[in-house]
């Protein structure tokens, strides 16, 4: 068994973003402070701030949040991570690695900037998603799956936006929360910081650290690659996420050689406008893990997986027979990370969530609000804790990847979007700010997707005489066979 390693940031919770003062916020103290949350504390590689360079203007996206500071952050510290892999495998020195702020944000941004060419795409929320105010407080709907639009229309009897603003109204906030998530919906009440500490579920994650990682032993010991051109060329990732965050992960390991493999259950439904982004360099295959047959040849994927992501609630897998005892036995050498919206501890480390619910629920969506004087939540700019999360992961993986090829050491990763929301609230913000830019205004690349053609935002960061690459084009769900690309 491994040591738990939880690297607790200094977070100063119960604070107004606006009255948070630190003598050091540069690129370089966030990217560092990032560094040290994803390792295991077996792993006291320092942050290498000589290898990395970060260019752009230290405000980008306007916000109470030091959202700037987390984009450029996040995606620095994976950037860094993936070239140190591809030293450890060359056994050779570590590239630099070039980071600008302007394209981290816009990667932060990149669902919205998607701009298909010639064709349409579904819209990124469902008609009857979003904020209404209850009799006593705003909640916000989530209804983007059809499951969770159809428990919203069962508790309130309503059907469209105007018919759910009227029921909502004369509703109190917390027991119509209550009464959605029990019939197997997502909501969430708009909480100030000082309401969401006070609470079960704010207290039991006060202090969560957006990753946590355990390291065990490995059998066998991973051999160094001399020829590899890219940093995870060669290896195989299972992929189980869902949405934004886990999908942001697993696509930056595919940009960099990884073979991933995206598994849904047959006829999954997902949101339908994400697809175009989150499935880019992936092959996506559908197996029915209750079903004999396909469980036999999921642990058959998972015996010659180096990495697993699932992005599932926090007691999923288990519930499927598959806890980390059961995968560790397939597979003794394989790197597991997980990430679950509120945290993995307290009463509601199964809930369903999301990114604009966490930041309604843990205070965001108020600060924003107060500190621009609006009477409604006023949420990130951006889906900032999806984002920032799945590059906090692809970091933790490509350290643990590391880790496992020169100590012969593997690792279960845990990261949250509540914990990434404590990680911002410990980041003081700038008031100097721009607007975020429309695509017209960035930089875009010419993509293909298996819907048409269209432009799209380019992998930010770049590591020297390493271009990034996606083997398979963006499309449908369930379109491949489910097995890996001979190595």
């Amino acid at each position: 068994m491994g040591r738990k390693c939880q690297i607790r940031l200094p977070l100063p919770i119960r604070a107004h973003p606006l009255r948070m003062v630190r003598v050091d916020n540069s690129f370089a103290d966030v990217a560092s402070r990032m560094w040290h949350a994803t390792g295991a504390d077996e792993d006291k590689a320092g942050w290498p701030a000589a290898q990395l360079t970060i260019t752009g203007p230290r405000a980008v996206l306007p916000a109470a949040f030091d959202v700037t500071g987390l984009a450029t952050g996040a995606v620095a510290v994976a950037t860094v991570a993936a070239a140190q892999f591809l030293a450890a495998r060359r056994q050779s020195k570590q590239p630099g690695v070039t980071v600008g702020s302007r394209e981290a944000c816009a990667a932060f941004a990149s669902e919205r900037l998607f701009t298909p060419v010639g064709w349409t795409r579904p819209p990124l929320w469902d008609p009857i998603a979003g904020n209404y105010r209850a009799a006593d407080a705003w909640i916000r709907l989530h209804t983007n799956y059809a499951n969770h639009r159809a428990a919203v229309e069962r508790v309130l009897g309503a059907y469209d936006r105007e018919a759910v603003q009227a029921a909502v109204a004369g509703l109190r906030a917390e027991e119509l929360e209550t009464a959605i998530v029990e019939a197997g919906g997502c909501a969430a009440v708009m909480h100030n910081r000082g309401q969401w500490m006070a609470s079960p579920p704010g207290a039991a994650t006060a202090d969560a650290p957006p990753l946590t990682v355990v390291e065990r032993l490995s059998s066998g010991a991973d051999a160094p690659n001399t020829s590899v051109q890219l940093p995870f060329e060669g290896l195989h990732v299972l992929d189980l996420t869902r949405v934004i965050a886990g999908p942001v992960c697993t696509k930056f390991l595919a940009g960099y050689g990884a073979d991933v493999l995206r598994i849904d259950p047959p006829g999954f439904g997902e949101v339908p406008s994400l697809l175009p982004e989150t499935t880019l360099g992936k092959r996506t295959a559908a197996l029915d893990l209750t079903a004999p047959a396909d469980r036999a040849t999921f642990e058959e994927l998972l015996a010659n997986a180096d990495v697993l992501v699932a992005g599932l609630r926090g007691d999923a897998l288990k519930g499927l027979g598959y806890d980390d005892e059961a995968l560790a036995a397939v597979n003794p050498g394989l790197i597991i990370a997980s990430l679950d919206a509120y945290g993995w501890d307290g009463p509601w480390r199964n809930r369903r969530g999301f990114d604009s619910l966490v930041q309604m629920s843990c205070g965001i969506a108020d600060d924003g609000a107060a500190a621009t004087a609006q009477t409604e939540p006023t949420p990130l700019p951006v889906q900032a804790l999806d984002h920032a999360t799945g590059w906090l992961l692809a970091t933790a993986v490509a350290r643990a990847l590391t880790r496992r090829l020169t100590h012969s050491r593997a690792a279960r990763i845990h990261g949250s979007l509540i914990g990434t929301a404590n990680l911002l609230y410990s980041l003081p913000p700038h008031h100097d700010h721009l607007a975020l830019a429309a695509p017209q205004d960035l930089a875009l690349v010419a993509t293909t997707t298996d819907w048409g053609p269209a432009r799209r935002v380019p992998l930010p960061g770049r590591i020297d005489g390493v271009p990034a690459h996606w083997s398979q084009q963006a499309g449908p769900l369930g379109r491949h066979k489910a097995q890996w690309v001979t190595r």
